[in-house]
């Protein structure tokens, strides 16, 4: 019989979304002039984004020179709702209640306070005061994977569910004026997202189970992406070099997580790759040879949600879960600060 922790509901929360073209002709484009605005509007015309979600869209309201302080305030109003909607709509799909969860585990690396979202929504949602609880920060794109290692490890050490919910907005942390011209930023600004995921693991039962998880992290190329706390906000430092060091480490970290579980790629028929951008995809998908379906469902959440960070990786499995024939052998892929790379194998359960 599988005991092993299986993923029983997954969750999916928004905020309003806005059109890419609207948002930098109605807000990014006024603030760069000459071959810099040239350049940024085609970084914001490349970036694979067709639409994304902001909870504080800049145009509605700009938040550019806010206090970090007023960010984390905002952080907890917009922040709370959003999670409880992901996390109801896991736990609804698992058909579990949240006082039934031995662990709530949470990610997030757009904003802090205490009592944080583990705390509040534990006591909104009417999870059991003896909960355990796990708060991952700072981890950043590939939060997600390791937050899911946790609670796969605990269901299946404790035979209890738990969930896991990732969280974050991003939009909070748009630059003053006077570093928007950086090149890193424009980037960032072109790119980033708002969204909450949330999935529920139970021992036992139908679904993907969460079968393995692999990580390396190349600690030589640890200033290529960094996310400083800096009195306006988080500020987001992302080197043009990244996909190289992505390439040079990421199929070894696939073939080592599946040849130890007795497969190889051609047995994956199901890939969930963090979309960091076009780059980042072109690069794994050219790596890992695989062909353009492979990575469709990756290229669709980049486009109709942008990189929402650790969530965006839990949005690209929920696309894949909803096909007419979901995968069973799942590879997930994220990466992030470090700079490390994530890989986690989610093989369909024989129950």
């Amino acid at each position: 019989m599988n005991r092993n922790a299986t993923i029983a509901g997954l969750g999916t929360a928004l905020p309003p979304s806005a059109v890419q073209t609207d948002l930098w002709e109605n807000f990014f484009s006024h603030h760069y002039t000459g071959t810099r605005r040239a350049l940024a509007k085609r970084i914001f015309e490349n970036s694979g984004v067709r639409t994304r979600q902001a909870a504080v869209s800049p145009l509605l309201e700009d938040v550019s020179n806010w206090s970090t302080e007023q960010r984390m305030r905002r952080y907890q109003v917009e922040a709370i709702p959003l999670g409880k909607e992901a996390v109801s709509r896991a736990l609804a799909g698992a058909g579990i209640a949240a006082s039934d969860l031995g662990l709530f585990a949470v990610c997030s690396c757009t904003g802090y306070a205490t009592p944080g979202l583990d705390i509040l929504l534990a006591r909104d949602l009417g999870m059991s005061p003896s909960v355990q609880r796990l708060f991952v920060g700072h981890m950043g794109c590939y939060a997600a994977l390791p937050g899911l290692g946790a609670a796969a490890d605990f269901v299946t050490a404790r035979q209890q569910p738990a969930l896991l919910l990732c969280a974050e907005l991003t939009s909070l942390h748009l630059q003053p004026a006077a570093v928007r011209t950086d090149f890193q930023q424009i980037v960032s600004h072109a790119l980033f997202s708002d969204a909450a995921a949330a999935v529920a693991l139970t021992p036992g039962g139908p679904g993907l189970v969460v079968q393995d998880v692999a990580a390396v992290t190349d600690t030589t190329t640890a200033d290529h992406m960094t996310w400083e706390v800096t009195d306006l906000g988080f500020r987001m430092g992302l080197s043009a070099q990244v996909p190289a060091v992505l390439e040079l480490h990421v199929r070894k970290l696939v073939d080592d997580l599946l040849n130890r579980n007795g497969l190889t790629i051609g047995d994956v028929d199901g890939w969930a790759v963090h979309p960091g951008g076009p780059k980042i995809l072109d690069v794994v998908q050219a790596r890992l040879g695989l062909d353009d379906s492979a990575l469709a469902a990756s290229r669709e959440v980049l486009s109709a949600y942008g990189n929402c960070s650790s969530p965006t990786v839990l949005l690209v499995l929920d696309a894949l879960r909803r096909r007419a024939a979901p995968p069973r052998r799942v590879v997930m892929l994220a990466f992030g600060p470090g700079l490390t790379l994530y890989g986690t194998l989610l093989l369909q359960s024989p129950v």
